[in-house]
């Protein structure tokens, strides 16, 4: 059984500061995507770093070091008579006073950086270019309720903050929702946008006429056509899709179609074979059924257990054996997993074949 069947926290740190190796770092990044327990413990600790490596660096005053010599000087003799405290403002002693006001001070410091650079603005920095040419013709800002559109010919790049940026290509439309200090959100109406986020988890997000992209802390493509119907191409991190209950997650190396009334797709790497995405699509949006299902299966390879393993909770009881039954016929029963379990969904034992199967994936 690997490692991290069970909670990461002791782990959360090192994987923060990118202490841990390549392997481990992936298997906590697995682990986080499952475990809100855990996630939630490594926001606050990825927030905690973010903000403390904005405090400025500052020498002490040389007055505070004669202070503390004499007060040191002062501890190392026997008084004779006990003097009652220096006190301060509101009944304080003089150093629990400084202490408190030094406290202030850093949480109000703490509070300036973070709404700074995740806080709220009221408008979006957009530089237009034209495409093929290092010319700037225009500089701008979109507002929130506004909108920006690209011609045939244009691209435009719009500065969130400062957790990332958004790219729009050619013939592509997009409407600022919101942005303030836990959410920053766009709608793409159509087109394609390119998005490169450094940011806590889910803080970013796209509205599309199919599903919701969530950002995990990552870098991907997404695109509508003129139908509303959407794909996903993740390129660093994981991005989950949303929409009326139904969730994709979705890695590096993976995509994922969507489409308007349904939702998101089941996702699939995207070295996996032209028949299994071509059956797959026909599985999710145009009821392929027992057919499709049955060329997904056939064209699995060990590593397209992502797939199998994301398609348990969307079949029916009786295609869920044949799924679980191919998962087994690739990568085995994992340790600490049975059947039975499987079959019920249980959230457990679903999170231990996540765990047991990170390496065959990646």
């Amino acid at each position: 059984m690997k490692m991290f069947n069970k909670h990461v926290h002791r782990k959360l740190s090192a994987y923060c500061h990118g202490e841990l190796p390549a392997e481990e770092s992936s298997r906590v990044a697995e682990h986080l995507l499952a475990c809100e327990r855990c996630r939630s413990e490594y926001d606050d600790i990825k927030l905690g770093v973010q903000l403390a490596k904005q405090l400025p660096i500052v020498d002490a005053p040389a007055e505070l070091w004669s202070e503390i010599d004499a007060l040191l000087d002062a501890k190392s003799r026997t008084a004779v008579v006990q003097r009652k405290p220096a006190r301060s403002w509101f009944g304080l002693p003089t150093f629990a006073f400084a202490a408190t006001c030094a406290l202030v001070l850093i949480v109000g410091v703490v509070t300036a950086v973070w709404v700074l650079n995740y806080g709220p603005k009221a408008t979006w920095q957009v530089t237009r270019s034209i495409v093929g040419s290092d010319q700037i013709v225009s500089i701008s800002q979109l507002a929130v309720g506004g909108s920006l559109e690209t011609d045939g010919k244009s691209r435009a790049l719009l500065n969130i903050g400062q957790i990332g940026t958004v790219e729009l290509e050619p013939n592509s439309r997009v409407r600022l929702i919101e942005t303030h200090l836990t959410e920053h959100r766009l709608a793409l109406d159509r087109g394609k946008i390119r998005a490169k986020i450094s940011a806590p988890p889910r803080l970013f997000f796209v509205d599309t006429p199919s599903a919701q992209a969530i950002d995990l802390g990552c870098a991907y493509t997404l695109e509508v056509d003129n139908e509303g119907r959407g794909l996903l191409h993740v390129t660093v991190g994981w991005v989950a899709l949303v929409r009326d209950g139904r969730e994709s997650f979705v890695p590096i190396g993976a995509m994922c179609e969507m489409r308007p009334g349904i939702g998101p797709g089941t996702p699939y790497f995207e070295d996996a074979s032209d028949e299994l995405q071509t059956a797959l699509a026909k599985f999710d949006f145009e009821n392929g059924g027992e057919d499709a299902l049955k060329v997904v299966l056939a064209e699995s390879r060990d590593r397209d257990t992502f797939t199998l393993w994301q398609l348990l909770s969307r079949v029916d009881e009786s295609q869920r054996q044949e799924v679980l039954d191919r998962m087994i016929e690739l990568v085995g029963l994992p340790n600490g997993v049975t059947r039975e379990a499987t079959m019920r969904l249980d959230p457990k034992t679903l999170e231990l074949w996540k765990d047991e199967l990170d390496t065959v994936w990646f």
